[in-house]
């Protein structure tokens, strides 16, 4: 409907039919950890299936692109390196632009960064004392004091602090774990200097994927909202927000206008699926047979309504009530992120808030 907020209008088919390329974000979206996310392999088979093509656009740094490709072809996810854009490689085009080919970059991060940096034309270099004229800061397990200690004292000497992404967390089968985000932070805490950070939710990588695969729709696929669908509206890209990563249903609802999906699924097998409008109704927003109506103090109530006149096209997914209490909120805050007080209407309304960590007290 015109002017209402983004999640609203639904997509009235399937996805992988609306957009001709899926730029999948990695990190809680194909994989957690080692390990697919349940189902999603088999889903991407049959999105290919379909005709959609992949591209896969992630801000962890410590690989390189072949060894991503390769662990997504074992994950039953065939792909091959041209088909993966790293932050490294974002970082390391950035630099040679900025630097010039053969400047001097010491690396802090897993070995796909130093590799990416070799790629480009530059020169890496192991220490602060190398005279470095920049540091290029991505993910890798392996970081610890020593590396900070090296790019603190590079960059309080004058070279140029460059972070591939500033994701504060990763997720992890364990829950959400230090991101490259955290290291960075240690480093400009002690320097006093903010980096340049050259991953997502800047648009380039989006764009030379789009670029690779001759996208004309690209839809982006992904976890967090403030690299995946932030970055997907910078590149002026459709985007699905998938809850299988570390974005929970309570910052959903927080969210500002920049960071708010046009789609929403529990993991990207969503793709597969036509995505159901929120509509207006005479006395809220209405998603399949749940309405999200105003409550109480401010508080938005959430009710099953069941069979009503009427287009609602529902979704299997279990979250029409949730696009529904999103769009009602979002309404009514059109220009900013706020947070949102959600209360049952009755008894399947709550167990769906429950579900959805909405319950507070």
């Amino acid at each position: 409907m015109p002017g209402a907020p983004t999640l609203a209008s639904g997509s009235g088919g399937p996805l992988s039919a609306a957009h001709d390329v899926a730029l999948l974000d990695l990190d809680g979206v194909v994989y957690v950890g080692p390990d697919a996310v349940p189902g999603v392999p088999e889903a991407l088979t049959e999105v290919r299936g379909s005709g959609m093509r992949l591209g896969f656009v992630t801000n962890n740094a410590a690989r390189t692109p072949e060894e991503v490709a390769t662990h997504l072809t074992e994950l039953g996810v065939p792909a091959e390196a041209t088909d993966v854009i790293t932050s490294s490689q974002a970082a390391a085009t950035v630099v040679a632009e900025l630097l010039g080919p053969g400047a001097r970059v010491l690396p802090v991060g897993g070995h796909g960064v130093a590799t990416a940096l070799r790629a480009a034309g530059l020169t890496v270099v192991e220490r602060a004392e190398d005279q470095p004229d920049a540091v290029v800061q991505g993910y890798g397990r392996e970081v610890g004091w020593a590396q900070l200690a090296e790019a603190v004292v590079a960059v309080r000497n004058g070279a140029r602090h460059v972070a591939t992404n500033t994701d504060a967390t990763i997720p992890s089968p364990r829950g959400p774990l230090p991101g490259n985000g955290a290291m960075v932070a240690v480093v400009s805490a002690v320097t006093g200097r903010p980096p340049l950070v050259t991953g997502k939710p800047d648009p380039a990588m989006h764009a030379e994927c789009v670029r690779r695969t001759s996208a004309r729709l690209p839809l982006v696929v992904g976890d967090r909202l403030d690299t995946d669908i932030e970055g997907a509206r910078r590149a002026d890209a459709s985007s699905l927000l998938v809850l299988s990563g570390v974005t929970d249903p309570r910052t959903l609802l927080a969210a500002g206008p920049e960071h708010r999906p046009d789609h929403l699924g529990s993991d990207a097998s969503a793709l597969l699926a036509a995505h159901p409008p929120v509509l207006g109704t005479a006395t809220g927003w209405r998603c399949g047979g749940w309405e999200a109506r105003p409550g109480e103090a401010g508080a938005l109530l959430l009710v099953q309504v069941g069979d009503m006149a009427g287009p609602a096209e529902s979704s299997a997914d279990g979250l029409d009530g949730l696009r529904a209490l999103c769009v009602a909120h979002w309404s009514r805050h059109p220009g900013e992120g706020v947070a949102a007080q959600a209360v049952a209407g009755d008894a399947p309304a709550g167990a769906a808030l429950e579900r959805w960590g909405l319950v507070d007290g």
